[in-house]
C-alpha cells in the first residue's frame, strides 16, 4: 500500500537523546478498509481505493450504498485512490493501518490549508506598508497601482490583489517518522501539517 487517509490530531513536542525539543504533528492513520479495485479493463488505469471513518447508513446515497454493499464493507465516510503496489495481492474489504510505516521513514502529507477569509495584499502576498505621512492620506494598507493608463489599458492576469486566502492543497514532503503508536493509529511525525485539526490528510510514503 502506497499511503493510508488520517486525521490530524494537533502538534506537540518530544525531546530527543541530545535533550533538544523536537517539534511534532500527531497524526490518526487508518485503519483504512479497501472498497473498490481499479483494473485497465473495467477502468483505464489501476489503483485501489480506500475509506476511512465509519459512517452511518442513513447518511448515504443509494449510489453509495450499492458501491459498499458491492465491496462488502460497512460504509465510510472519506474515500480515496492510491496506486498499486506491483505484485502484491489486494482484496475487497482488507484493512490497512499505521504498521504500514516505520520510525525513521520519510513520508509526505497533502492536506487543505486553513481558510483564512477575504484578506488584503499585506497579509496574502506579504506587501510592505505604505507611508503614513506626508499626504498619503489613510492608504497605508492598500496596494498601490495596478497597472498602467492609457497603455495597455487593462490588468494584467495573475496581478497580486487582495482576495481569498488559504483552503488550498498543500502537500509538505519529507517530514520523518519520529514515533509510532501501533495501538491507536498515531503517526507522530517531525514538523508540521497543513490543516486544521481535526481535518482530513493524505499520508504517503
Amino acid at each position: 500500500m502506497r499511503g493510508l487517509l488520517g486525521k490530524k490530531i494537533g502538534m506537540s513536542r518530544v525531546f530527543n537523546s541530545d535533550g533538544e525539543a523536537v517539534p511534532v504533528t500527531v497524526l490518526h492513520a487508518g485503519p483504512c478498509v479497501v472498497t473498490q479495485l481499479k483494473t485497465m479493463s473495467n477502468d483505464g488505469y489501476e489503483a485501489v481505493q480506500v475509506g476511512y471513518a465509519y459512517k452511518k447508513e442513513k447518511h448515504l446515497t443509494r449510489p453509495l450504498k450499492g458501491h459498499f454493499a458491492k465491496a462488502g464493507v460497512e460504509p465510510l465516510k472519506i474515500l480515496a485512490e492510491f496506486d498499486i503496489v506491483p505484485g502484491f495481492n489486494y482484496t475487497l474489504g482488507s484493512t490497512f493501518h499505521v504498521g504500514l510505516f516505520n520510525q525513521g521513514d520519510f513520508i509526505k502529507v497533502s492536506g487543505f490549508s486553513k481558510g483564512r477569509g477575504f484578506s488584503g495584499v499585506i497579509k496574502r502576498h506579504n506587501f510592505s506598508r505604505q507611508k503614513k505621512t506626508h499626504g498619503t492620506g489613510h492608504t497605508e494598507r492598500a496596494p498601490g497601482s495596478i497597472g498602467q493608463a492609457s497603455d495597455p489599458s487593462r490588468v494584467f492576469p495573475g496581478m497580486r490583489m487582495a482576495g481569498r486566502l488559504g483552503n488550498t492543497k498543500v502537500t509538505i514532503e519529507n517530514l520523518e517518522v519520529v514515533d509510532i503508536d501501533r495501538e491507536k493509529n498515531y503517526l507522530i511525525v517531525k514538523g508540521s501539517v497543513p490543516g486544521a485539526k481535526g481535518s482530513v490528510v493524505t499520508i504517503e510514503k
